[in-house]
């Protein structure tokens, strides 16, 4: 590739420029597949040039066999960050996974490692100039991209700059049945297998959508809350049934939450938590953030839940945990939207990220919070 040392969108180099020889980090130990089941791509035996022209497409072609490089900011995978693993578009070999995916501001997607080290091979790159580590798939010899010494220091220190047209993409619900179930045991270990979402629909569940600043910090703290079974960011309240990040006319930046509520009530959910994780005394604004995007709300799906909302804030109102005046709003559930993927158990994706949000310790003692 040819630019991906530069970390910054206004970067016109091309995956390598200056500083390319940066791949001096130690690699991290090498990584063990969790079986010796056959996975897509294991026996893989390269078809004629012929064939490989007929399958790809122009772009893949000239990435994976002839070495050329796709432009940043605007290929496929870039700023795409759903649970899954990205495998080679020419054999299918399993080679990196969404769980080592960060955004390095690169413009090409970033991994902090391949999924098994064997699965990729490194070779010494001198074209255009530059001194840069070549990195091909190990069994159909394809050009992914390059690695460079740049990292997360606590990642190992590494940066894979891989071309998005050198992958194809299998969502995590698909890849027991294509093939890739062996590469599963991660994502069970990170709590993201099992979906969630399997487990919502074999119990009596309810719905809260709850609104108070950036939705990223919200969906965090409440994603550990025992009796929450699932959360999604979305867009509530506003005038556009297709709201995007882009155009959400007033619309609240939201957290759609699936709770048991034999563990968790609603209203507990409100008064023990939903009150302590952001500030409701201040109006459209949360942290850094300002505008109705970022207001305090309660969305309702019913007369009970506008009853128990109006509860909980007469009830935390009076406790004096707070010592300005509440200003969340109740709201019925209007036009819900889901956000993109890539806004998505955004913290889980980037530990490192940006929330205001953060549990108040309260206790019998506790009061006046700013």
């Amino acid at each position: 590739m040819f630019g991906a040392c530069a970390n910054s969108k206004d970067s016109t180099k091309g995956e390598g420029g200056e500083g390319a020889n940066t791949a001096e980090a130690a690699h991290p130990t090498k990584t063990a597949k969790t079986t010796t089941d056959k996975a897509p791509g294991d026996d893989y035996v390269k078809p004629s040039d012929e064939e490989l022209r007929k399958k790809l497409t122009d772009l893949q072609y000239r990435v994976t066999q002839e070495s050329a490089t796709e432009r940043p900011f605007t290929n496929e995978y870039d700023e795409h960050f759903e649970p899954g693993i990205y495998v080679d578009v020419v054999s299918g070999q399993a080679l990196f996974s969404s769980l080592d995916k960060f955004d390095s501001g690169c413009g090409w997607p970033a991994f902090t490692r391949p999924i098994d080290d064997d699965d990729v091979v490194e070779k010494h790159d001198t074209s255009h100039g530059m001194d840069r580590t070549e990195v091909r798939s190990s069994k159909a010899d394809s050009h992914l991209g390059h690695v460079f010494g740049d990292g997360p220091k606590d990642k190992g220190g590494l940066r894979y700059c891989i071309n998005s047209a050198s992958l194809e993409f299998v969502p995590l619900a698909e890849m027991e049945k294509r093939g890739y179930g062996k590469y599963l045991k991660r994502f069970e270990d990170a709590g993201l297998w099992p979906e969630k979402k399997d487990q919502a629909m074999t119990e009596q569940t309810e719905k809260a959508i709850l609104a108070g600043g950036c939705f990223w910090g919200m969906e965090e703290l409440l994603r550990e809350i025992d009796g929450v079974i699932d959360t999604e960011v979305g867009y509530c309240g506003g005038e556009n049934d297709d709201a995007t990040y882009k155009n959400h006319p007033g619309h609240a930046e939201a957290v759609m939450i699936t709770f048991d509520p034999s563990k968790i009530t609603f209203k507990k959910l409100l008064t023990d938590w939903y009150f302590r994780m952001h500030n409701p005394t201040t109006l459209n604004r949360q942290g850094n953030d300002r505008g109705s995007s970022y207001r305090s709300a309660i969305f309702y799906y019913n007369d009970e839940q506008k009853k128990i909302a109006e509860e909980a804030i007469k009830e935390v109102s009076e406790s004096g945990k707070w010592e300005d005046k509440i200003v969340t709003t109740i709201e019925p559930v209007k036009n819900w939207c889901s956000a993109e993927d890539y806004h998505q158990d955004y913290l889980q994706k980037h530990p490192n990220g940006y929330t205001c949000h953060w549990l108040r310790p309260w206790d019998a003692d506790d009061t006046n919070q700013k």
